[in-house]
């Protein structure tokens, strides 16, 4: 099959294309079309003719538009160029190029339908309670007062991951926020953002709103540098170049963590479920799931008991429905972020507590798949290479250092799950600079509450509150 790009929502076969391969076999899945980059630069040249289509429409009629994509994104057979696409072709053929198992595909799928089915309820967080039809005048009034909200781009620019279907939810409120979209897709999953905006497309979005652009690295670069503002997903090496311009929102590791007070360490054993959850929902292939568990005390024991919980998940089949590893594309990824585990662990003061509970090496292959099959690591200083270190599969490091020294040294945390009742600890938790979105209680990491304000919001991405008073309304 052949995917097209999307220029104005319209299809478009470039003469050059790459393959699309099954990773286990090599042989083609599909044709994606190429974008250059002075292509890309003629259709950006059009982005505030392109705005003016999601202009015209109400934000409740786009809220309704998204409630009727997300129906037809789980169920509907979808255009696919001249063919169409059923949600089990959508599933397999995810589930063939970049490693996710079926399940965890179907589970990633749900995600999306639910973003799109309670996009109300996500902008009323995005937005903390505003009257979303401000939007259609620019302002207007709530709670006695006067409003007003600029929007500070023609459209959004979004550089996507392959690692995981579920990033995608974050980029979906743009079409109710009027501003359209410039997708580069992930080399292995183009897949989803197709599907995605083909469901928008059958629900009524008008077609100037998409713009999908498989390109290179320059293609990528020319997304950036021309959009008025954008999304960049990537490793701490990708993200660097860019983290300066701040018409770029980043997307990069996330360190996230489980603590525990000194107050609730000794109850450990019942957030042990909390701790597994956060470490292994999705082959831990989020930047939500928890990299780290930091405790004053008890550390040694919660390794062990981790260790044991996680040694449990195998590596199965692609098509197994009871599938919670996620293989990796390239086998060669899979043996260099072991061996960098290793020569961490070489380095003393630190060690693989999960190798005594399974059989055999940390690598795993099944079916023609190549697995890193989950690792705890108990560090005995803050300070290891491995105690803050993110990898692509469930990985954690245990560290145990006193209660007064936890927040400065735990470094930058995405989304921190406090497990405390010490209310001095709970306001320095609180205060912390270096923590983004944060739990307290029983709550696994990668538990989003949509209607919350969450990692690099969108809303105040793209829009601007700005005075206002008017003399006339």
């Amino acid at each position: 099959m052949h995917i097209p790009l999307l220029r104005g929502g319209k299809p478009y076969e470039s003469l050059n294309t790459v393959e699309v391969k099954d990773f286990r076999t090599g042989q083609a899945v599909a044709q994606l079309s190429q974008a250059n980059s002075g292509l890309i630069r003629r259709d950006l040249a059009k982005a505030a003719a392109n705005k003016s289509a999601l202009d015209a429409l109400p934000v409740h009629e786009l809220l309704q538009i998204c409630k009727n994509a997300a129906a037809l994104f789980l169920e509907a057979e979808l255009p696919l160029n001249s063919g169409s696409q059923t949600p089990d072709d959508y599933v397999r053929n995810l589930s063939v190029t970049t490693g996710m198992p079926e399940s965890l595909c179907r589970i990633n799928m749900g995600k999306i339908h639910k973003v799109l089915d309670d996009m109300a309820a996500v902008l009323g967080g995005l937005t903390r309670g505003l009257d979303i039809s401000i939007l259609d005048a620019g302002w207007g009034e709530q709670g006695g007062r006067s409003l007003s909200y600029s929007v500070q781009t023609n459209n959004l620019g979004a550089i996507l991951p392959n690692n995981s279907p579920g990033v995608h939810s974050l980029w979906l409120p743009s079409i109710p926020l009027k501003v359209p979209l410039v997708l580069k897709p992930g080399s292995q999953e183009p897949w989803t953002p197709y599907r995605v905006i083909q469901a928008f497309l059958a629900a009524g979005a008008p077609e100037q709103a998409f713009g999908f652009y498989p390109t290179d690295y320059s293609g990528a670069a020319e997304i950036l540098m021309r959009t008025g503002k954008s999304m960049l997903f990537g490793d701490a090496k990708t993200v660097a170049t860019w983290e300066k311009d701040r018409r770029v929102q980043i997307h990069g590791p996330g360190w996230s963590k489980v603590i525990f007070g000194a107050d609730q360490a000794d109850n450990w054993q019942k957030y042990l479920d909390v701790l597994v959850d956060s470490v292994s929902t999705n082959s831990g292939r989020s930047c939500l799931n928890a990299s780290g568990v930091w405790t004053p005390a008890h550390g040694r024991e919660i390794a062990e008991a981790l260790a044991q919980r996680l040694a449990q998940i195998e590596a199965k089949s692609m098509t197994d429905p009871e599938a919670g590893l996620a293989a990796f594309v390239n086998p060669q990824v899979a043996e260099h972020i072991s061996r960098l585990v290793d020569d961490g662990l070489n380095q003393g003061g630190a060690e693989d507590v999960t190798a005594r509970y399974r059989d055999g090496g940390r690598i795993a292959e099944v079916d023609g798949a190549t697995f890193l099959l989950p690792t705890v690591i108990w560090c005995d200083r803050p300070d290891h290479p491995l105690a803050n270190t993110e990898l692509l599969f469930p990985f954690a490091s245990v560290v145990e250092l006193p209660q007064d020294e936890l927040l400065a040294k735990m470094g930058p945390t995405l989304v921190c799950t406090a497990l405390t009742e010490d209310r001095k600890f709970v306001h320095e938790i609180m205060s912390a600079p270096n923590i983004d979105r944060l739990n307290f209680g029983a709550i696994p990491t990668n538990k989003i509450a949509w209607d919350q304000p969450h990692e690099g919001n969108l809303f105040e991405h793209l829009y601007k509150q700005r005075a206002f008073q008017s003399a006339t309304h």
